[in-house]
């Protein structure tokens, strides 16, 4: 299974670029694989393949109306572990003893 954390957004439209952002989180939930959305950017887990193809439907969907789209993605990829997406916060939080805000 591979993590990857990305950040899409359309350099052209302004200030506020939340409304495009939705249409892209849109089609990460419907693609039924496990994500975490934080304020910078989303943690979806899944397989390499499924990962490009989204990153690519995220893509097509904003260039439709827009002229110039940032995107940036990094991946940790990890043979024969799942799950990552939340056991990776747990291992941290049992070796600092604390619960950290997600």
């Amino acid at each position: 299974m591979t993590l990857m954390e990305f950040s899409i957004y359309p350099l052209d439209k302004g200030a506020s670029v939340s409304a495009y952002v939705a249409r892209a989180l849109t089609i990460v939930e419907k693609s039924g694989m496990e994500y975490r959305l934080t304020p910078m950017g989303t943690v979806v887990e899944g397989e390499w393949g499924d990962l490009l193809n989204l990153l690519t439907e995220c893509l097509r969907e904003l260039e439709k109306d827009s002229e110039r789209i940032t995107l940036q993605a990094k991946f940790d990829h990890r043979k024969g572990v799942t799950g990552a997406i939340n056991s990776k916060i747990k291992s941290l939080q049992d070796k600092a003893g604390i619960k950290f805000r997600t």
